[in-house]
């Protein structure tokens, strides 16, 4: 194997484990947040689903790199990664005091992925669009 496909390897392994610390650090961060007073209220609506649209965007988006595929399995994981997440702090949101789950909340964490999913795919498209034109030259 070339030194450039090794390397090629190492920075895909590398991206995927950044990928995977980032789902597990955002949902710690909504554990442990989301447990604080100050979380009651935080974002009033419409603004909080604006808000877990765009948090669950990024967790979204984290798991399907972390999951390494393409395609609709890319999609799948970034939509699966952003529920799981998602339904894990509306099911601990329901044990803290001034906090409800929603399933309201839950579709937006959806839609997060889906957002995560899309950017991907459009990340994916630039990249192989500039790549075709350095190798074409």
């Amino acid at each position: 194997m070339s030194n450039t496909a090794n390397a090629g390897l190492n920075f895909q392994r590398t991206v995927r484990i950044l990928a995977g610390l980032t789902v597990a650090l955002s949902a710690a961060v909504l554990y442990i947040a989301g447990a604080q007073p100050v979380a009651v209220g935080l974002f009033p609506a419409p603004w909080d689903k604006l808000a877990h649209l765009l948090t669950f965007a990024v967790v979204g988006a984290a798991a399907g790199l972390a999951g390494g595929m393409r395609g609709w399995r890319m999609a799948l994981c970034c939509v699966a990664g952003a529920l799981l997440v998602g339904g894990m702090d509306e099911l601990h949101q329901m044990f803290l005091p001034g906090r409800s789950a929603s399933w309201s909340d839950l579709a937006a964490d959806a839609a997060g992925g889906l957002l995560g999913a899309t950017g991907l795919a459009v990340l994916q498209r630039f990249k192989q669009h500039f790549t075709r034109r350095i190798t074409h030259r």
